[in-house]
């Protein structure tokens, strides 16, 4: 600290007066200070505390007592550490504390003075009253944003499991074995070497014989020992790049339906393979149990046992602090393996299908975007034909499927969406004539039916319906009036916002403020031809190719992402008192930094609902 540093810090011989004014005029040149009143600003500067703390001494410690004043940086510095890492360090007129003060939550960093350093501490009271008002929530909103921006890099070396590399989880180097070894020397060889997965060198790529392939593969279909490995492996294998971390491992994983990967350089080289015995060591991240039990129930009656287990799997997720995003795309894996065992549970007792299908999950499950509130959105296609007895079998299939889905705690939605209705299983044909009926016949029914069936992910069967009906959608982009009428639905939702623009007394935060989102981001993809299926892809996508500005698809990935998160946390609390999670919020009962981040979220959602509505 340099003397003129020194020279400007209050001392104990300048009177009362003198040291107000000091406080004052420092605090006035910094937010949220300086937007107050100046009756405001001298009730607060009346209360401030000026503290000396040492060097390396702690003012918040990580995980400790939850804070109870605000400060202010007068001079010096204060390190912001996560574990023993230094992920941002507060100058003078800097602010910290609030975060703490404002949830009640104790500190998720340690505050210590890099040097010797001078604050300014407002105790509680004065602090949330400054905090609560609008101004101040603004600053808190942007100041989290900002500091979440500046240590998001530094948080992800962080050795939290859901930032850990998978590189981390091999244990030793990959062990291989040519096409023609026998499978007899290949169980040798995994016994010799204690591994559960051999890779296969083939001319085409890798392939790979896992202890399981042995048992379903080789001993139960009664396959010879001298048979060659080439017979019965897996391939092509799937493969994960050496950088992906832990947590993206155990989704590619899932989506894959594999138990083992190898992992490999951007060179080629495999580094070795990474199981999912592996990646359930790290207790937050084991949906590959849950998985497994679903694949493994004989009935209905197993797989609700297995299902009602999401709730507590949902919570472990949350508790791993796994990001919003990852969270609802691992819970929508699960109900897709639940889906698909009901599938093969009822071609099971009623044949092989009598022409090819395709199950295509709807809406929030085609987005990858599931939570434990979500109902049932689903549809079904079948190959074109004449055959009087194809719909029936199929209307069988769908209402086992439906029935089951509900037994397994996931309920009817309320407008019928379901493959069991018959408007939402037809021949192909006939879904390509509505889907352009949807594009032609500008009216609130096919707008609506639109915005479902538009978001559409082949789920099961073997139709390929996918490219027959993206081509139809893609037309949505040469089509102004159809995409006109899908903007102003974006604003129809009801203003979460009362008198001087404080927030409703409930605001349910999918109708009010996600599903806007998501309404705004498949608008702009259908109108810049963007098939990314995600919301937050296709808001990437789009400002990619200039379809909207930078600033208002940050503020919409924000928004997402920050109503996300207060859902799903909602969601967890629900579980956790035994009630049933829905997506209603009661905002009065709402800390004051989770009241402002909501308040600051809906309010950007807003700003662009009214840009594109014009």
């Amino acid at each position: 600290m340099d003397e003129s540093t020194r020279e400007q810090w209050p001392v104990a011989a300048l009177d009362e007066t003198a040291r107000r004014a000091g406080v004052a005029g420092f605090l006035r040149r910094h937010p949220p200070f300086d937007t107050l009143p100046a009756d405001e600003l001298d009730a607060i500067v009346g209360l401030v505390e000026e503290r000396t703390v040492p060097a390396g001494t702690a003012v918040l410690v990580e995980e400790g007592p939850p804070g109870t004043e605000l400060f202010v940086v007068r001079s010096g510095l204060i390190e912001m550490v996560h574990g023993e890492h230094v992920v941002d360090v507060l100058g003078a007129g800097q602010v910290f504390g609030h975060p703490t003060l404002l949830t009640g939550l104790s500190p998720q960093f340690t505050l210590r003075a890099r040097e010797e350093s001078h604050l300014y501490a407002v105790p509680f009271d004065a602090a949330v009253a400054l905090l609560s008002g609008p101004q101040g929530a603004a600053f808190v909103a942007q100041t989290l944003r900002e500091r979440l921006a500046r240590t998001t890099r530094a948080v992800r070396d962080l050795p939290h499991p859901r930032s850990t590399p998978v590189t981390s989880l091999i244990r030793r180097a990959p062990v291989f074995c040519e096409p023609d070894t026998t499978v007899r020397d290949v169980a040798r060889l995994m016994d010799e070497e204690v591994v559960t997965a051999v890779l296969v060198r083939t001319g085409a790529g890798l392939g790979v014989i896992t202890d399981a392939d042995l048992r379903s593969k080789v001993l139960a279909a009664g396959v010879t020992p001298e048979a060659p490995a080439s017979s019965v492996m897996t391939f092509p294998v799937t493969t994960i790049d050496a950088g992906t971390l832990a947590s993206e491992a155990v989704v590619s994983m899932l989506q894959a339906g594999v138990n083992h990967v190898p992992v490999v350089t951007a060179s080629g080289e495999v580094l070795g393979v990474v199981s999912a015995g592996s990646l359930m060591a790290l207790d937050e991240l084991s949906p590959f149990a849950l998985r497994w039990s679903i694949a493994a129930a004989h009935d209905e009656q197993e797989l609700a046992a297995a299902a009602a287990r999401l709730p507590e799997f949902f919570v472990a997720l949350c508790d791993a602090r796994l990001d919003p995003v990852t969270a609802m795309r691992v819970l929508t894996l699960q109900s897709d393996a639940i889906t698909q065992r009901l599938i093969e549970l009822s071609l099971q007792r009623h044949g092989a299908s009598p022409v090819p299908f395709a199950w295509l999950a709807l809406g929030g499950a085609a987005r990858s975007e599931l939570t434990l509130a979500s109902d049932q959105d689903n549809a079904l296609a079948y190959a074109d034909t004449d055959d009087p007895e194809v719909d029936p079998y199929f209307e069988r299939m769908a209402r086992e499927v439906h029935e089951g889905l509900m037994r397994c705690g996931f309920e009817a939605d309320p407008s019928g969406v379901t493959a069991a209705d018959f408007h939402w299983r037809m021949a192909q044909s006939d879904w390509v004539r509505v889907l352009n009926e949807c594009l032609w016949t500008l009216d609130w029914r096919h707008l609506m039916r639109a915005s479902l069936a538009f978001d559409f992910r082949a789920l099961s069967g073997d139709l390929p319906i996918t490219p027959v009906l993206m081509e139809v959608v893609r037309r949505a982009q040469g089509r102004p009036q159809f995409l006109s009428m899908l903007a102003r639905m974006t604003g129809e939702q009801r203003s979460p916002f009362r008198f001087r623009g404080k927030l409703s007394a409930e605001i349910d935060l999918k109708v009010s403020g996600l599903r806007p989102v998501t309404n705004l981001a498949r608008y702009y993809a259908l109108a810049n031809g963007v098939t990314a299926p995600t919301t937050m892809g296709r808001l990437t996508a789009v400002e990619a190719l200039d379809g909207i500005g930078p600033a208002e698809a940050q503020s919409l990935r924000e928004a997402y992402l920050s109503l996300t998160e207060l859902r799903l946390a909602q969601h967890a609390e629900a579980v956790r008192e035994g009630r049933k999670p829905d997506d209603v919020v009661a905002t009065e009962g709402l800390r004051p930094l989770v009241y402002a981040e909501l308040h600051e979220a809906l309010k950007m959602v807003a700003a662009e609902q009214r840009r594109v509505m014009g």
